[in-house]
């Protein structure tokens, strides 16, 4: 396999209204669903299952703002309802009505960087490049 076949920071990234906000270096995703049983008068085991609703999350961790995002005074406590992009060899995955749930900083002065976000994200979608 190439090496420009593995993703790089570039290839995760934020955007808002199709613009590019911060690139990431690294993300962990978790998807989990409520659902529930349903039991049956006389039944020692339930009769069957109901899915319930997704909650994707997402640890992001050393996000940099691009330039543009910065430049334009861009907030990473007040973004609401973005994106995230995740960029692979063969598909590309978007969450997307994104919220942030946590922001821990620590950067030198003057740098736009964050170095973990926990992310909340409405809705997955993955589809073939």
């Amino acid at each position: 396999m190439i090496a420009s076949q593995f993703p790089t920071s570039a290839d995760i990234y934020l955007e808002l209204n199709g613009k590019k906000l911060a690139v990431v270096q690294s993300y962990s995703a978790q998807t989990t669903k409520q659902s529930s049983v349903v039991e049956a008068f006389g039944e020692d085991q339930p009769v069957a299952t109901i899915p319930g609703t997704k909650k994707h999350t997402i640890v992001l961790t050393r996000l940099y703002a691009t330039d543009e995002a910065a430049k334009s005074g861009m907030n990473f406590h007040e973004l609401e309802d973005f994106n995230l992009v995740i960029c692979k060899p063969d598909r590309r995955i978007i969450y997307s009505g994104c919220q942030w749930e946590n922001l821990s900083e620590s950067a030198k002065l003057g740098e736009m960087v964050l170095e973990k976000v926990t992310v909340v994200a409405a809705r997955r979608v993955e589809s073939p490049l």
